[in-house]
């Protein structure tokens, strides 16, 4: 089974798609009502749910991706494998399949959530606020996945050693995003301790 057929565009380009809502929250982390994520996007941006997910291959190596320089906020800037957004009415595990399916070309299997409660909020050098509470999930890969970034998202990456990621984190943490640095340091220098057995699938 394969990934389906990646589209031109993504909710991310600039190009505006009606369907690309993000979930409001109160400050309990209730649903309070939805929004247009590039009007969410300021410099006043409210809570709302997010993901982010790591992808972690057979040793131990997780991938890293280099934001576009397009991007909104914090382009260029190394952070974990995928992140996204759940639509209205869309369960977290779909959203995390959706996203990695559209920026990376690859169809996840299960996901573990390791973070459940991981909430941040950070402000761009351009003075956009990111301001989430973003469930932090692993999926485990094979070596070497076959992987067709999107351009639009993803300018590099690179498969590096968890341990690696997180002594880094460590001693140049302006180097990373900022959600990637509290999840490293979070989830501590082994990140296989909290996944299972979830495979991935590359699309043929």
């Amino acid at each position: 089974m394969t990934a389906p057929a990646r589209p031109d565009r993504l909710a991310d380009d600039p190009a505006d798609d009606p369907a690309d809502d993000v979930v409001l929250l109160d400050d309990e982390g209730r649903p309070t009502g939805s929004a247009p994520r590039l009007e969410v996007h300021t410099t006043d941006t409210p809570l709302h749910l997010a993901f982010s997910v790591h992808l972690l291959d057979p040793d131990g190596r997780t991938l890293l991706t280099r934001r576009a320089l397009g991007k909104q906020a914090w382009p260029g800037v190394w952070t974990n494998s995928c992140c996204g957004h759940p639509r209205p009415g869309e369960p977290v595990a779909d959203a995390v399949r959706r996203r990695t399916g559209e920026e990376l070309g690859l169809e996840l299997g299960d996901v573990d959530v390791v973070l459940p409660d991981f909430r941040y909020r950070a402000v761009d050098a351009s003075g956009v606020v990111e301001h989430e509470v973003c469930p932090v999930h692993v999926a485990r890969v094979e070596r070497d996945p076959v992987l067709d970034p999107h351009p639009g998202e993803v300018a590099e990456h690179a498969w590096v050693p968890w341990a690696d990621v997180h002594g880094a984190v460590t001693r140049t943490p302006a180097v990373f995003s900022p959600w990637l640095v509290l999840q490293a340091r979070a989830l501590g220098p082994d990140l296989t301790a909290h996944t299972t057995t979830a495979h991935t699938r590359s699309r043929a």
